[in-house]
């Protein structure tokens, strides 16, 4: 083979290597640019990560679940354990029951011959890790202690005897017990740390007769979240 002849063909290798070695530079860019891509993909869709992780637990205000002082344990009545259907699962056990014209500090003073109706409970978060934060037990009264003007708001409930109502009320945390740690903010939810426990006062938001005996009262868990069958389930005082 001549030199002429020769030249041309070493020539045209050197142009397709030198093609080559561009698209292989090229192709090294590209693929550089597409882990980058999947790189930054993996950083974004991470959950905690920068991109959006969730925010951290921090303690809850006393106006909203409140967070009581530390207390001893009261004298209870037989614990009962329930689970929601998420797998939340909660211990209540009834404390005391009673009338006062200020249950839960500054209220609206009621009519003459009339007072308020609260009972007290424990509330214990049964499980290793932290539960929705529920007030489960409702406040029930006689019918018949229950003045004329308020009849129409205190309901009956399946499961709970016909002569016994619940008026309006609210719950809140008065005690903390052995030190339990308060209850957290965690992304928007309240929500009791593993193996709290709380003294919870639920109270009627409405008088009642002020001739009420603590005797009459009673507390009930009826809401089908904790009952299936539809029965109320009583809280015995000790």
């Amino acid at each position: 083979m001549s030199n002429s002849s020769y030249q041309p063909y070493r020539s045209h290798r050197r142009r397709k290597k030198s093609h080559a070695g561009r698209l292989g530079l090229a192709g090294a860019l590209t693929g550089a640019v597409g882990i980058a891509a999947v790189a930054a993909g993996i950083v974004f869709l991470r959950p905690g990560g920068d991109g959006g992780g969730s925010a951290q637990p921090t303690l809850a205000s006393q106006g909203g679940a409140g967070q009581g002082s530390s207390v001893r344990a009261p004298k209870i009545g037989p614990p009962v354990n329930f689970t929601t259907p998420e797998g939340y699962g909660y211990s209540l056990a009834a404390v005391m029951a009673g009338t006062n014209r200020q249950p839960l500090g500054a209220t609206e003073a009621p009519p003459s011959g009339t007072t308020y109706a609260y009972a007290d409970y424990i509330l214990t978060n049964s499980q290793r890790r932290p539960v929705l934060l529920d007030y489960p037990a409702d406040l029930f009264m006689p019918k018949s202690q229950v003045p004329a003007d308020a009849k129409e708001r205190c309901m009956p409930q399946a499961g709970i005897p016909d002569d016994m109502c619940t008026l309006p009320n609210h719950s809140k945390i008065t005690g903390r017990v052995g030190g339990s740690k308060a209850p957290v903010e965690e992304n928007g939810s309240t929500m009791m740390p593993a193996g709290a426990s709380y003294v919870v006062r639920i109270a009627s938001d409405l008088p009642v007769k002020e001739g009420l005996s603590a005797d009459d009262l009673r507390l009930y868990v009826w809401n089908a979240r904790y009952t299936s069958d539809r029965k109320g389930i009583q809280l015995n005082l000790p």
